[in-house]
């Protein structure tokens, strides 16, 4: 790894790349608006909090690092992934990084690759390439690093200069963490409401998870009424913490309305633990019409992430749990599933419903087309395995002639890995340059179109979306 051009991910033409070096940089070092990610509040917490070892920031909790590794038939017990039954995993972090440093060659031309190469040289100061060589060196640097002040994560946060950072925390949390941050230190961290626990009936431990809602709430939960009386309590409780969100994911984006006979009885089969075949895909095609019924009652932001078949690979899922780079795309609609939703809510301007895919197929067929008529909808950004710099030409190319950049929603990182923020954002405002410039170098745009649009994509358009 070599020192970071400054005109990386540019295009080789060299007017386009003169123009998009000139677009980025006044939003270079913009704030960085972080509205959708998963980084644990806990590292906030406490003043005293560290990041542990190089194997604990880099590595263990980031599945985008151990599928890679995983895929080569490296096995997660090496790589010290927790098993849920406690069994033995490899303790010795040197040995993790330098299984992760002997393979790092795994990451060229990948998304975590860029990424990597951004932390190691921005944040650490390392412009070598991790291998076996130098395996114990980078550790030992590294390590002496995350021992200092400086490289606190509340340091960090300054440093990388996030104006806000959203986490994201069941229906059922306590939100103790948030409120210690808030009553301790200046960083703005606000959680997000996330009711899959107990909206999706097929969810693993549903009936514990609404043991859990009726304890946090204080109030019995023995019928569908009661339950949607305790998930409206959660979200003001969760926006008197700052909350300016909610998050839902489902197999799919069908939406429609049940009948309260349809839907109690459905919510009976669920407490008793007799569901039949489609009781759950109903229940939560109808759940997500209440939330967004609720959305327009109290003004959360709705995002919606349909089309992950989750815990793909069943021995691993059984061995070590979620998240852990299992989860696979399908093929997604979204025309017809959304348009009972959009057509009892779609028009009504109080409701800001973020939707995204994983299906690409869907931008210019369906997405694009439908946030380019219906008010209340938004694209989120290109997501997950398309958060990549070919995942964003993709997403300029296929949506913004149809949608209109304004019916976009900007960036957000969607990240455990807290050091990975800033490199992610700066891959997006580098691939925006690219291709604003695009537009620019044909006179589809001028001079100060380019810059405002910069602007926007950089952190307006994120900061509107999310309400922020």
């Amino acid at each position: 790894m070599t020192y970071l051009p400054p005109d990386r991910f540019f295009s080789p033409d060299p007017t386009t790349r003169s123009l998009a070096l000139e677009l980025y940089g006044p939003v270079a070092n913009l704030p960085i608006i972080s509205p959708h990610g998963h980084v644990a509040p806990r590292l906030f917490s406490d003043p005293n909090a560290t990041f542990g070892s190089p194997a604990d920031l880099f590595i263990i909790p980031d599945h985008y690092v151990t599928r890679m590794l995983y895929s080569q038939g490296i096995p997660l017990e090496s790589l010290g992934v927790p098993r849920r039954d406690g069994g033995a995993v490899e303790s010795d972090h040197r040995q993790i990084w330098r299984t992760f440093c002997q393979n790092f060659h795994l990451f060229r031309g990948t998304p975590s690759g860029i990424w990597l190469a951004h932390e190691l040289s921005e944040v650490f100061g390392i412009d070598e390439k991790p291998c076996a060589a130098n395996a114990d060196r980078l550790y030992d640097l590294i390590a002496e690093k995350l021992a200092q002040p400086e490289f606190s994560p509340r340091a960090l946060f300054k440093r990388f200069n996030l104006e806000v950072l959203s986490t994201t925390d069941a229906a059922t949390d306590t939100l103790e963490l948030h409120q210690s941050i808030r009553e301790s230190w200046d960083g703005r961290i606000i959680p997000c409401f996330r009711p899959d626990g107990v909206v999706n009936l097929d969810a693993p431990n549903w009936r514990q998870n609404i043991e859990k809602l009726e304890q946090v709430t204080n109030q019995p939960i023995t019928n569908y009424q009661s339950f949607i009386r305790a998930l409206e309590q959660r979200r003001e409780f969760f926006k008197a913490i700052g909350a300016t969100a909610t998050d839902h994911a489902a197999l799919t984006p069908a939406t429609a309305e049940l009948t309260l006979v349809e839907a109690e009885t459905i919510f009976q089969r669920a407490l008793q633990g007799q569901l039949e075949a489609d009781d759950a895909t109903r229940f939560t095609a109808h759940l997500l019409m209440e939330m967004a019924r609720m959305s327009v009652e109290d003004g959360l932001v709705m995002q919606l992430h349909p089309g992950s078949l989750r815990n793909h690979n069943e021995a691993i899922f059984q061995k070590f749990g979620l998240d852990k780079g299992c989860d696979i795309p399908l093929q997604t609609e979204y025309t017809r599933n959304l348009r009972p939703l959009l057509n009892k809510y779609g028009n009504d301007p109080r409701l800001n419903l973020l939707v995204f895919t994983l299906d690409e197929t869907s931008y210019s067929r369906e997405l694009a087309t439908l946030a380019g008529h219906y008010p209340a909808l938004k694209l989120g950004p290109p997501w997950w395995f398309h958060d990549s710099l070919n995942g964003m030409a993709r997403y300029f190319e296929q949506v913004m002639e149809t949608a209109g950049l304004y019916n976009t929603a900007g960036f957000n990182d969607d990240t455990r890995a807290f050091c990975s923020i800033p490199a992610r954002h700066d891959v997006w405002r580098r691939a925006s340059a690219n291709w604003v410039a695009g537009l620019a170098v044909r006179h589809i745009v001028d001079l100060d179109d380019a810059h405002a649009m910069m602007n926007d994509l950089a952190v307006g358009l994120a900061r509107r979306a999310y309400k922020l």
